[in-house]
């Protein structure tokens, strides 16, 4: 590390002017340092990668492992094997935390406690840029979303030891619903309603205080609700939540994955934290700032629930997840995140206008749900009747549009199947891996059974919709060029639907299993 006797030293070496020059260069890289620990905030312009390994190489000096000349005798030393591993890690190898708190100090890594608080402080000034200005506190946890649901309830039933329910507003995503039940808490699940003037389906508030009410609610640990959804759900209305939950004197929790990227979620949570009561709202890293799976950030408007989740994780935890964030944020800066925001807005307003041309000239329909701005929803129902018209297929077979999809290498739609059965709807059956067909979640009709609890019409957040329908969403990163990209697919997986591709085959292997001879017995040994 080149310090200022250094230059001092170089300028009898070579040209005073040179020295002088190469100094100012790093007095420029030291004042971005200076202003990041001073002013702890996204910088106002973004990083280059030069300078981010500079500063991760200077932080890594400072953990023992890098020491020159260590000896360590313990257990967990940082030592790594793999040369390529160490420097995927820029030898930042020691984790973070310690037994009692995942955001503690560790004595022998003070660069990685560092990048830990850093991080927290660069993730809560992204988030309030993103407009919840109520935002007090914040951690980021090397787990998923589901995972770090599941610690939140927990560390509230140490703070709420009576509370045994989670009343929780419908949504068909397994990880929040499964996180309820890892937790050991009970789901009380509250059915959405429809939305009048629209085909949305939104927030049951009296649903949900006659949940509370009916268990009581000292026995309620909190209301759980959910912002980012696939239409034609809606977020939550969860600034009416809030101020029932105050109300009511029950914990609130916002599963709020990719809500960060949406201004319109952002701001009714911001509402709720004002008006009413927010205890903690949970986002995906990845989803948010597109960074590799494996992260969440826990926020709220005080810190009371954070530090209780920061101090229930068991043990020391992995440095990826908060190093990718702590890179990135850098790397985006100010500007570069709020330019994203920007860009997923305007795309958003442009994806959807191109999407409902195209419907209409296919003779669909974009379903109207407003108060989603990330999703969209095409009606799939006049498609299938006109194909049984022609005596050339029923409902079940919409879910080639998604198997076309996939197999022209477009990823994210999902076909939703709302036919009501005639009979006892079957259960869902698992989505496989393997083949295009095979890898298509087909969603909707059916029920599934998740921790003891039977949903119908999975998929569709609710037993009944008038609809059969495909999602597309327009999330950050999404270009419009993807955007064209996929809507130019669509109109030629349409087209094949039509031709009834895949009924053929469906066909000829139907008759092959009906017609294919028996094979005759092995003949008998000798």
């Amino acid at each position: 590390v080149m310090n200022t006797k250094h230059f001092e030293l170089i300028k009898d070496i070579i040209s005073p002017s040179y020295a002088q020059q190469a100094e100012e260069a790093r007095n420029s890289r030291s004042k971005m340092i200076t202003a990041l620990l001073s002013h702890r905030r996204l910088p106002e312009k973004g990083w280059d990668d030069a300078a981010i390994q500079l500063l991760l190489q200077e932080l890594s000096s400072f953990d023992t492992n890098n020491f020159m000349d260590n000896v360590g005798v313990g257990e967990r030393e940082g030592r790594v094997v793999s040369e390529l591993v160490r420097q995927r890690h820029f030898g930042l190898t020691h984790g973070i935390g310690r037994s009692g708190d995942v955001m503690a100090e560790q004595p022998k890594a003070a660069g990685s406690s560092l990048i830990v608080q850093l991080t927290r402080y660069l993730a809560l000034d992204a988030i309030r840029m993103a407009g919840i200005k109520a935002t007090k506190a914040c951690a980021v946890l090397p787990a998923a979303t589901g995972l770090t649901m599941t610690l939140v309830f927990l560390a509230m039933k140490q703070l709420r030891p009576k509370g045994r329910y989670v009343v929780w507003s419908r949504i068909d995503q397994k990880s929040c619903f499964k996180a309820i039940g890892a937790a050991g808490l009970i789901q009380e699940v509250v059915e959405l309603r429809p939305l009048e003037g629209s085909d949305a389906l939104g927030t049951d508030l009296d649903g949900i205080r006659a949940a509370v009410e009916r268990i009581g609610a000292e026995e309620v640990l909190c209301i759980c609700t959910t912002t980012s959804t696939f239409a034609p759900r809606v977020p939550d209305s969860v600034d009416l939540v809030a101020v029932l939950a105050k109300e009511l004197d029950v914990p609130h929790v916002i599963n709020n994955a990719y809500g960060l990227q949406c201004s319109k979620i952002c701001h009714l949570i911001e509402t709720g934290c004002r008006n009413g009561r927010i205890d903690a709202f949970v986002q995906s890293t990845d989803k948010n700032f597109m960074v590799p799976v494996g992260g969440a950030i826990v926020a709220g408007p005080n810190s009371t629930l954070v530090d209780k989740v920061s101090e229930l994780y068991p043990g020391r935890a992995s440095m990826s997840p908060v190093l990718d964030l702590f890179i990135t944020l850098l790397s985006l800066g100010a500007p570069g995140w709020k330019g994203l925001l920007s860009e997923r807005k305007e795309n958003y307003k442009w994806f959807g206008e191109r999407l409902a041309e195209t419907a209409s000239a296919q003779g669909l329909r974009l379903l109207s749900c407003p108060g989603n701005t990330i999703s969209y929803a095409l009606d799939l129902t006049s498609l299938a009747r006109s194909m049984e018209a022609k005596g050339q297929g029923d409902m079940d077979h919409l879910t080639f549009l998604g198997s076309a999809l996939f197999t022209r290498r477009v990823s994210g739609p999902r076909v939703v199947l709302c036919a009501e059965p005639e009979s006892a709807a079957p259960e869902a059956p698992e989505a496989t891996e393997g083949g295009a067909a095979s890898s298509v979640k087909v969603k909707g009709k059916y029920k599934k059974t998740i921790d003891g609890v039977t949903f119908q019409s999975y998929g569709a957040h609710t037993d009944t919709y008038p609809c059969c329908y495909l999602t597309a969403a327009c999330a950050i990163g999404a270009t419009q060029s993807e955007l064209k990209s996929f809507l130019e697919t669509l109109k030629g997986a349409l087209d094949d639907y039509r031709k009834g591709a895949g009924r053929k085959e469906k066909e000829e292997k139907g008759k092959d299993k009906t017609t294919k001879p028996k094979e005759a017995p092995a003949a008998p040994n000798a």
